[in-house]
């Protein structure tokens, strides 16, 4: 039976929930923010998060004191007439610069606001046509700047980017997001099997108490001490297709056409990057496993052996069923760990050849970085968010995998 927590125990456990809530529950829920918008810091109509209407300020202002200033060019070449209608018009532009002299460079509008501006710019652009139309033998200085800038001033007039979940349909027709979902699910799933197969054997060598045992495990253990570039960085040399040795050695045995074909075809992209990975991570499978084959209670086997079971039988009925619990942390951890792959592809193929590689974590990268579209790259993040959750929620609670204990 669970006992509810005290107030004591509660301000123990803050803490570590204040923790959890800003350096986890924080950036996700910015990231789902960001999916809402339509943001992009490369456009300054989307650069930030916009609800309603916003003006740029200081350049509105800046284009209307141009306007007086081309106006006061051109009035010096018409008739009495024309300078009273050009005067009449820079009075007018005056009151608005007034109107927007002060204030922050970017200012929310509301919907009446926005069409009031909207109706100036263009009365005013309408009211100069008209002048320079009652005099087409005057070669003005400014007749072909005006429209230039009217249009540069529409600009100014920055709407509302918020497109609400539009941008989650738009992903379901993404075809280079499917293409990069499955990248990710056939990473994940071959690499993490083999991983585990290796690193069941791995760890089953590792439990035995021989002389030297000590320094098998520490030798095993190098490839996961490696930082993930580094090690990427080591295959792409190996794979090579003018010197790598392994480049040269598969091609020796028949399993690629060519030495350069193994980066440079999307099932040799994929074949390589998977066994850089197998190569880095068993170690850490077979660390996770060493550590459910330690708590095994050495009598089982005793018993298994007097009965005059087999290697095999007691393999089978004894030791897996036993490791079950210490399989399944793993498998979690392991799928978790390689279904956000970025560092190793990054540096390895980059996501080539023609998008052979290109993963979940991939894809986001260039989107918001790249394109510097970062309404649409949440939108992938927080898609990988719910396929790691989804996969978290298959091992826990399907496959049955007792994580957590009341006891």
């Amino acid at each position: 039976m669970r006992r509810r927590m005290s107030a004591r125990q509660f301000a123990f456990v803050f803490p570590l929930l204040l923790l959890i809530g800003v350096f986890s529950l924080f950036p996700i829920f910015s990231s789902f923010v960001y999916t809402l918008f339509d943001y992009r810091t490369n456009d300054q109509a989307a650069a930030g998060l916009f609800f309603g209407g916003n003006l740029n300020r200081s350049l509105y202002y800046e284009d209307l004191d141009y306007i007086i200033y081309f106006l006061e060019d051109d009035v010096t070449l018409v008739d009495e007439t024309g300078k009273a209608e050009f005067s009449a018009i820079m009075q007018d532009v005056s009151k608005e610069m007034e109107t927007y002299a002060d204030g922050e460079d970017t200012i929310k509008l509301g919907s009446t606001e926005s069409r009031q501006i909207s109706a100036f710019i263009d009365d005013v652009e309408r009211r100069i046509a008209a002048v320079y139309e009652k005099h087409p033998e005057i070669q003005f200085y400014n007749k072909e700047k005006i429209p230039v800038l009217t249009k540069e001033m529409r600009s100014c007039i920055i709407p509302s980017n918020f497109t609400g979940f539009e941008a989650y349909g738009k992903l379901l027709s993404d075809k280079r997001f499917g293409n990069s979902l499955l990248n990710t699910f056939i990473f994940t799933l071959v690499s993490v099997s083999f991983e585990l197969v290796l690193g069941m054997g791995l760890a089953l060598i590792m439990n035995k108490a021989v002389k030297g045992i000590g320094l098998v495990r520490a030798a095993a253990l190098i490839p996961w001490a490696v930082p993930t570039a580094v090690a990427a960085l080591m295959w792409s040399y190996l794979y090579d297709g003018g010197s790598g040795i392994i480049a040269e050695l598969f091609t020796k045995l028949g399993l690629i056409s060519s030495r350069q074909s193994l980066l440079n075809t999307a099932g040799g992209a994929m074949s390589a990057a998977i066994l850089a990975d197998v190569w880095k991570t068993t170690p850490y499978m077979a660390l996770l496993l060493l550590a459910g084959l330690q708590v095994i209670e050495p009598g089982l086997y005793e018993s298994s052996s007097i009965d005059g079971a087999g290697k095999v039988r007691t393999f089978f009925s004894i030791t897996l069923p036993m490791l079950k619990p210490s399989i399944l942390v793993a498998l979690l951890f392991r799928t978790l760990d390689a279904f956000r792959v970025y560092d190793l592809i990054a540096v390895l193929t980059g996501g080539g050849p023609g998008g052979a590689t290109e993963t979940l974590s991939i894809y986001s990268y260039k989107v918001m970085i790249s394109q510097s579209n970062y309404g649409y790259g949440s939108v992938i993040v927080v898609a990988m968010f719910l396929c790691v959750a989804l996969i978290a929620f298959i091992f826990i609670k399907v496959l049955g995998a007792e994580l957590i204990s009341d006891e």
